[in-house]
């Protein structure tokens, strides 16, 4: 399997330097909506009637590619987000009499690209997708946010420039858990798992500061893939370069031995504070500020499935959870929950908790856990680890496996504010939570994973 590669696009607005072809990529797809606000301080962010590119997201035309094929799809992607990002940079500075020629200037640059696309989906016999319809892109307003946290008083804190971090979220974005109404929990928690048993690898809070905007099942190869932060537990080699040999012969903080790597990006405080990354990639320079927060619990829990004994996964497989993109892309990957611990019975996809004093601010991030029995990557990272049918049972010619949820809690200051990180056009909206997933568990642990879900038993190593 390929990894490892590095690739470079030479951007002329950035005075002759080399920046990563992948850099701008997010989840697989270019159907970004780029939000362009100017601030009072210069500073840009999703607030007042932005002005955004919308492009189709390409996500399910990208669900079958063969292998032969699949370098030529991942540099044809990367290169359309490459060059959405440079429209976005223009269309700051577009006046709008202007912006349908740096609308049909984008359409001339995305044709060849996506024709490249075309045919390699028709040497793999792929469905058919269409250039043209791809292709063109268009300026959209987004909804004012006027009420930006920028100027929120009173409960939740937020004081005017102590608020910066936060700027493109609003008080919509925020629910005192206490008057949600309980739902019973996520579709999971409601399915009894044949066997009922469960596995936790106990791998730590990320004490030793393994961190990087990296993103190496999304962006192999490339430095600041992910433009956000990322918190790493788990295999300690983790990162843009990092091989199947590499990981493989890396260390890891779990006590058990388990080598896999667990990933999700960081959760800051909007308190005004410096990081250590306020001016460097992934923080500062993508709009990711504030004080990072470390987990004061993370617990990796695999479960079964309601319909039927799971099977060990497949070394080096692949699995993401939900979408970075699904403020623009749409929620229809967005699985990740929020909620406050002693509050469990109460879910919000679109809205951070705002806890009560002495309750965590919880994030739970449900993978897929239907697996084709072949493959341990797909083209879009999704098609071959799917989520169970409504009746918990796995489609056909799918197999069950191990169901891994990240729970991950902390202890937010009483009346702050905060956010995880996120590409800048998607301003930090709590719908594009997401997680991901390198099995590289020992075979004889994923095997013992196996016996002790099925038979019911409770196992923590």
């Amino acid at each position: 399997m390929r990894r490892g590669r590095r690739y470079r696009y030479r951007n002329r607005s950035q005075r002759g330097k080399w920046i990563p072809l992948l850099a701008v990529a997010g989840l697989v797809g270019s159907g970004a909506m780029v939000a362009v606000s100017n601030y009072e301080d210069g500073s840009s962010g999703l607030v007042a009637l932005a002005s955004t590119l919308q492009c189709p997201d390409l996500t399910d035309s990208l669900s079958q590619v063969s292998g032969a094929d699949q370098r030529v799809v991942d540099e044809s992607v990367a290169l359309l987000d490459v060059q959405v990002g440079s429209a976005y940079d223009r269309l700051q500075k577009t006046p709008v009499a202007k912006r349908d020629a740096l609308v049909n200037d984008l359409y001339a640059q995305r044709m060849p690209v996506l024709t490249r696309i075309s045919d390699a989906l028709a040497r793999s016999s792929s469905p058919p997708m269409d250039p043209k319809q791809m292709a063109s892109c268009k300026v959209v307003t987004a909804s004012s946010e006027a009420d930006s946290i920028v100027s929120l008083r009173g409960r939740g804190g937020g004081k005017g420039k102590n608020a910066k971090g936060g700027r493109g979220l609003s008080r919509q974005d925020f629910a005192d858990i206490t008057q949600v109404r309980p739902d019973g929990g996520s579709k999971g928690d409601k399915q009894k798992a044949s066997g009922g048993g469960q596995f936790t690898s106990e791998c730590g809070r990320n004490e030793n500061g393994h961190s990087n905007p990296d993103n190496v099942i999304v962006a192999p190869g490339v430095s600041n893939g992910a433009h956000h932060m990322h918190d790493y537990v788990g295999n300690l080699e983790t990162g843009a370069f990092s091989s199947d040999n590499k990981l493989a012969g890396a260390g890891t903080t779990c006590r058990n031995g388990d080598k896999s790597a667990y990933y999700w990006p960081v959760l800051r405080v909007l308190d005004g504070s410096r990081e250590r990354d306020a001016k460097a990639p992934g923080g500062g320079q993508d709009k990711n500020v504030g004080k990072i927060l470390q987990p004061a619990d993370v617990k990796l829990v695999m479960e079964g499935n309601p319909a039927d004994n799971v099977t060990e996964m497949p070394p080096l497989m692949r699995v993401i959870t939900g979408d970075a993109k699904a403020f623009t892309d749409g929620i229809k990957n967005a699985n990740a929950s929020w909620t406050c611990t002693g509050f469990e019975d109460r879910r919000l996809k679109d809205k951070y908790p705002i806890c009560p004093q002495g309750s965590r601010v919880e994030r739970n991030l449900e993978f897929p856990s239907c697996w084709d029995g072949k493959n341990i990557d797909s083209a879009n990272h999704r098609t071959h680890v799917v989520f169970p049918q409504d009746d918990g049972s796995c489609q056909k010619r799918f197999k069950a496996v191990p169901k891994l949820t990240m729970r991950l809690a902390y202890d937010v200051p009483q009346n702050a504010f905060f956010a995880i990180d996120s590409f800048p056009e998607q301003v930090h909206k709590p719908v594009t939570d997401h997680g991901d997933f390198i099995n590289v568990m020992p075979q004889d642990l994923m095997r013992k994973a196996v016996k002790c879900i099925n038979s019911g038993r409770q196992c923590e190593d």
